[in-house]
């Protein structure tokens, strides 16, 4: 097949996936979002373990971002490099938002939680879009999928604001990517870095999404929330994405268009 007519049925899944979202009627944010299992407090910190299991992201973000500009010189030029910089700079807000968040639960705080997450999102889907589609695409896509991304949560912020609350174009930005990035991987396979480290990062967020899930339940179990497991395993898919970043070779990454 084409990769051409690989594009054209990529763009068709993304349309029926979105359309099939706007059909959903609007749905406003659950307040029962805000009650997490553990609700303890430590150190005199509310809700101890919730915030400071955020720390994972602050510290593996940084690393991150020091070890991708080690590439300056040699790779800065490369489409792909912003996103990686865009991307580990979102982890670090991430562990600050989601902090900030977890000190008092509400709507109104839960900006700051999304808000960095869907840079990271973003950042990531334009590094696939990079390296497996075209380089030019993923340099171009970066800025304007950030802004939809930012765009998204306060849409969901001022209609909560308004009382007509509307989580349906955040869910798109959160999870169509994630539905999409498995199906690039399979249809534009590349040699150029080793995707098993993407592979293992989706699997990471599946993992952390399931945590997040079975918060109450996991925390009868080992008196540990999901809710926190799911900050450390999502924390450690900075790792995987690291390491996916390191492999590159920089043979055949992307297409040239």
């Amino acid at each position: 097949m084409s990769h051409g007519m690989k594009l054209k049925i990529l763009l068709v899944l993304t349309v029926v996936i979105l359309a099939g979202v706007f059909f959903i009627e609007p749905m406003a944010q659950d307040t029962s979002y805000h009650q997490f299992a553990d609700v303890s407090a430590e150190f005199g910190i509310p809700n101890a373990w919730n915030v400071l299991s955020n720390i994972p992201f602050i510290l593996i973000g940084m690393f991150g971002l020091i070890e991708t500009r080690k590439l300056y010189r040699e790779r800065s030029r490369e489409s792909w490099f912003m996103a990686c910089q865009v991307f580990f700079v979102g982890l670090i807000l991430t562990g600050l938002g989601s902090a900030y968040y977890h000190l008092s639960p509400e709507n109104v705080t839960l900006v700051w939680d999304r808000l960095p997450m869907t840079i990271s999102f973003m950042a990531f889907f334009s590094f696939i879009l990079s390296m497996h589609i075209s380089q030019r695409m993923g340099a171009i896509a970066l800025w304007p999928l950030l802004v939809i991304g930012l765009v998204s949560v306060l849409y969901w912020s001022y209609t909560e604001g308004i009382g007509a609350g509307d989580l349906r174009f955040y869910a798109a930005v959160q999870f169509l990517p994630m539905l999409l990035m498995p199906i690039i991987l399979l249809m534009f396979p590349v040699s150029s870095y080793k995707q098993k480290y993407v592979w293992i990062l989706i699997a990471l967020y599946v993992i952390a999404k399931l945590m997040e899930y079975f918060d109450a339940n996991i925390y009868q179990v080992l008196s540990i929330s999901g809710h926190t497991i799911k900050h450390i395993i999502a924390a450690f898919s900075g790792i995987a994405f690291q390491m996916a970043v390191k492999s590159i070779s920089g043979e055949d990454v992307g297409v040239l268009e």
